[in-house]
């Protein structure tokens, strides 16, 4: 498909990603870190960071959208699909929503049909563009959510929970939409 047609409505085109978050850059220490999946769960998950890096890897190539306005094309992401963490955590049967929760009290969340679709790979991503992730750009991990504005895209990701209703997120308490379509252009509530 031609750029032109994979750039949404309003959006600019731009080589680098651009840096933008709520707060501080969060430190890293591998040996304290942890990653977690709990609520509606049969089997709830406490990896470390080298237990996570040990999951099956993957490889996503897709573009990237911000709601203030700018769209980077074929990010090269290399994580854990979400399906993987989803499949290891067996969400039960009333579980509808996820709640990402990152670094710094940051949440969003989104219906599990966005996160489990096939249409698009859902990344836990550690790596970007060959290199590992960079603090500034959420590393040591990110959520990748291809179909939706970045705010959903969680940086410094350190907990997945699995709930029955939805439990709206930082920009979404904020008046941003739960939506978040960079093609309907849904910037707000």
């Amino acid at each position: 498909m031609p750029k032109k047609e994979r750039i949404p409505p309003h959006q600019s085109l731009v080589e680098e990603l651009q840096v933008l978050h709520w707060g501080s850059v969060p430190p890293f220490d591998a040996s304290t870190w942890d990653f977690r999946v709990e609520g509606l769960v049969d089997n709830p998950l406490r990896l470390s960071w080298e237990e996570f890096r040990q999951l099956p890897r993957t490889i996503s190539v897709s573009d990237f959208h911000c709601v203030t306005g700018w769209s980077r094309l074929d990010n090269r992401w290399e994580g854990v699909l979400f399906k993987i963490i989803a499949q290891m955590a067996r969400p039960q049967a009333q579980a509808r929503y996820m709640t990402i929760v990152a670094e710094g009290d940051y949440t969003t969340s989104m219906p599990l049909e966005d996160l489990m679709t096939d249409d698009v790979n859902v990344v836990l991503a550690y790596r970007l563009d060959g290199k590992d992730l960079e603090p500034v750009h959420g590393g040591p991990l990110r959520l990748v959510v291809p179909h939706k504005y970045a705010y959903k895209s969680a940086k410094w990701v350190r907990a997945l929970r699995f709930t029955q209703e939805q439990e709206l997120g930082f920009w979404e308490k904020r008046g941003y939409s739960d939506s978040a379509d960079p093609w309907k252009e849904e910037r707000y509530a």
